[in-house]
């Protein structure tokens, strides 16, 4: 069932049906959002993957350190390198909430990974 949240600030901690990069397919797993107002008022979400911190590490991961206040059961880390842009239905629910410093580090991570560095 989709939120009923009309926005979701950068920094949510959502769970989506996440595409996957190399075939089409999907799997039901959390995600960051790193998107703003103008975003969401055009209907859509930009997200980061978040995936175990046991899988094989890739560059510029990001670890969560608090796992309780973004509603993650186990050790997990943000993936800049796997953004997608979904329509903001898609959006399963509201899971948490990524502390400041996490979040200001993500979005500078994604700033230097978009277009001119």
């Amino acid at each position: 069932m989709p939120t009923s949240e009309p926005t979701l600030g950068a920094g949510a901690v959502v769970i989506i049906p996440f595409p996957y990069a190399d075939r089409l397919a999907e799997k039901r797993r959390p995600a960051v959002v790193i998107s703003n107002a103008s975003v969401a008022a055009a209907g859509f979400v930009w997200i980061a993957m978040i995936t175990s911190a046991r899988n094989a590490p890739m560059a510029d991961d990001l670890p969560i350190a608090d796992l309780a206040r973004a509603g993650l059961a186990k050790p997990s880390v943000v993936r800049p390198l796997k953004i997608a842009c979904i329509d903001g239905a898609r959006v399963l629910r509201r899971a948490g909430d990524l502390d400041s410093a996490a979040a200001e580090r993500l979005f500078d991570r994604v700033r230097s990974l978009i277009g001119r560095s």
